[in-house]
């Protein structure tokens, strides 16, 4: 009796976390790929990385306080997984893969790189290359700032919890970005007729 009493509870208390995770979380999955895909520059290890985020979110969802922003606390779980991942990455020799080395041949042959995907497509065309480069080739504090608050639209309080700073801090490494990308823009501009020609 006691089992059957035990398992029905175990599996009232487990809907109630996947209700509770579904509701709280996973609005916020968009955002989150957004970024792993601006911070990774792949696609597949954008999603390998959201995935690994959205799994340890849910296997340390009693840890997460009801209430907090749970935006910050899954881009600081995003953020982790990254950095450790690339730690790892980093340590490991180089390995190839039989498959990569069999398909060489066609992927050197193909012409052009055709994507199905509409987030990358919107991405590229709203920001052209030369804007798309130019953020890339900012610092990466500088660089994740400006895309948290410029592109994604997060908070100042939003991104000092997400990096960890203070607000000032916050606000300081989104001024000096925003001002990098001017300079590096500022002939782009002139060619779209944005800037004054001097």
């Amino acid at each position: 009796m006691i089992p059957v009493v035990l398992a029905a509870v175990l599996s009232r208390a487990t809907r109630r976390k996947q209700e509770d995770f579904q509701k709280e979380a996973l609005p916020h999955m968009d955002i989150l790929y957004n970024y792993a895909l601006r911070t990774t520059g792949n696609v597949e290890d954008a999603r390998d990385l959201l995935q690994e985020t959205y799994l340890k979110a849910y296997r340390f969802w009693d840890k997460y306080e009801k209430g907090t922003n749970i935006r910050a606390w899954l881009f600081r779980i995003m953020k982790n997984s990254y950095i450790n991942r690339y730690r790892k990455e980093s340590k490991e020799p180089d390995k190839v893969d039989y498959g990569d080395v069999e398909n060489f041949y066609n992927s050197v042959r193909a012409e052009y790189k055709d994507t199905n995907d509409l987030q990358e497509k919107l991405y590229r065309n709203l920001l052209g290359d030369e804007v798309a480069n130019a953020l890339e080739s900012l610092p990466e504090d500088f660089r994740t700032v400006v895309i948290l608050c410029d592109i994604e639209g997060l908070t100042y309080e939003e991104i000092a919890e997400f990096i960890d700073r203070p607000i000032g801090t916050v606000r300081s490494r989104l001024h000096r970005g925003r001002k990098l990308l001017q300079a590096k823009l500022l002939d782009y501009a002139r060619k779209q007729g944005i800037a004054p020609n001097d």
